[in-house]
């Protein structure tokens, strides 16, 4: 039986993406992660060039873990590639601001469109969820009062 070495993840392009099972803080042939189907992971993008699958790595360039690894619980959603970029800009995307400052949730952004919010109670996820998909056609202003509209729904 031989192991396996790499994992071919989806990571909403033209081609599956290949996960080498080394990728990750500590990986060795012996210690290699198990994942089920449908797993979530927050990755980065090693290597991508025309024509091949791109590589995919869970460690940072200094070979640590950092924010990289399996995203447990939770909810995933999509968006367009435009708003992902917003939610990742800087300064701060104004709704996620807004909900920052009266939320406590976490959030993790994909250029391919693909968000993860997770928070400590289902309501908060759900809030923020929402605000982000709402918020794609909107302007800085109107992001922030329909957040503050959001916020006050839930309290």
């Amino acid at each position: 039986m031989t192991k396996c070495k790499n994992f071919l993840i989806d990571i909403k392009g033209p081609a599956l993406a290949f996960l080498p099972v080394l990728a990750f803080e500590g990986g060795t042939r012996r210690n290699i992660p198990k994942f089920e189907v449908g797993t979530l992971l927050y990755l980065w993008v090693v290597k991508a060039n025309f024509g091949m699958n791109p590589e995919l790595s869970c460690t940072d360039a200094s070979g640590k873990a950092a924010e990289f690894g399996p995203l447990r619980d939770g909810y995933m959603f999509e968006t367009s590639t435009g708003l992902s970029r917003k939610l990742l800009s800087s300064p701060p995307c104004p709704v996620l601001e807004s909900l920052g400052k009266k939320l406590s949730f976490e959030i993790a952004v994909g250029l391919n469109g693909w968000v993860w919010v997770n928070a400590a109670s289902p309501d908060t996820i759900v809030v923020v969820a929402n605000a982000i998909m709402n918020s794609e056609s909107l302007s800085g202003a109107q992001q922030i009062i329909m957040a503050e509209h959001l916020l006050k729904s839930i309290q």
